[in-house]
């Protein structure tokens, strides 16, 4: 497959030894928006130079319950986002990592009804920041990942991004529900339902994944899933691709040989799958300029 000149321009960057990562400008704290009594925050990464840059809005896991805008909570756990912020620096990027609130304090639908919230602000402040606002792709981890996997099945025109990217995501809340014993801690606290599978928790469960809600015309979709993964397993997003490309959707599934759920150690596991991800960015934001 051919590859575009900026995208030749992202593998230099990633790859070239002698190249050092960008020095983004970060704002840190800025509120995009109040739900719950609460201030809603992001940090934003700049890269240098006037743009418009490509954007990325980053969504931490944490399994609903705990997570950081900063990395993570707990610094280098398997929920820590901090390789996207080099990653996303070195690709010349805009970012904003984005905290959401959590539960138990707060059940669901908050934390997706603030990802709701944070995709508008970005779209109308974008430009602040040197940011494309048609360009803009969502990054999610995990529990993270479910929130733009439902996102991107929510389509409406005032959320819809060009490109949604889910890392080890959680797309079935029923997968081996019964072989686990029931509903883990993070649901338990995200409905305020306790572990026991009853009709009615399994009706909320069915409702709130992901692969249950996909349609036609989602914005396109790629996986990013290691085959090693305890946490998450990859039959979830397997079975989610199978689901967008049967109503005709882009759905794409880089496999990560050995990797397990935590981001830190993808890189090592699979070298080039940063690669992918950038080149993929790149299609799909051709595309969606293009078709305008």
């Amino acid at each position: 497959m051919k590859t575009s000149p900026r995208g030749l321009a992202l593998i230099g960057l990633l790859f070239g030894a002698a190249v050092a990562a960008h020095a983004a400008e970060v704002r840190r704290d800025i509120e995009y928006g109040r739900a719950g009594g609460e201030a809603l925050l992001l940090d934003a990464g700049i890269p240098d130079g006037p743009g418009p840059f490509p954007v990325a809005i980053l969504v931490h896991g944490g399994g609903w319950t705990r997570g950081d805008k900063a990395g993570s909570d707990r610094p280098g756990d398997g929920a820590d986002i901090t390789p996207w912020f080099n990653l996303l620096n070195r690709a010349n990027y805009v970012w904003f990592s984005i905290n959401y609130r959590l539960a138990p304090k707060h059940r669901w639908p908050a934390c997706l009804e603030d990802v709701q919230a944070a995709v508008r602000w970005v779209k109308a402040n974008a430009a602040g920041f040197r940011g494309d606002a048609g360009r803009i792709a969502v990054f999610g981890h995990s529990a993270g990942g479910h929130l733009a996997l439902m996102l991107a099945t929510i389509s409406k025109p005032d959320t819809r991004v060009q490109a949604v990217a889910g890392f080890a995501a959680v797309a079935d809340h029923e997968y081996k529900l019964a072989a686990r014993g029931g509903l883990g801690d993070g649901l338990q606290a995200l409905l305020g339902r306790p572990k026991e599978i009853t009709p009615e928790a399994l009706h909320e469960l069915r409702a709130i994944s992901p692969i249950n809600r996909v349609k036609a015309g989602m914005p396109p979709v790629l996986l990013l899933h290691g085959d090693a993964d305890k946490s998450v397993a990859i039959e979830q997003s397997v079975a989610f691709q199978r689901r967008v490309k049967a109503v005709g959707g882009i759905c794409d599934l880089i496999t990560l040989p050995g990797a397990p759920h935590g981001l830190r150690e993808w890189t090592k596991a699979a070298p080039d799958h940063e690669r992918q991800l950038l080149e993929w960015l790149e299609r799909m934001f051709a595309a969606a300029g293009a078709a305008k």
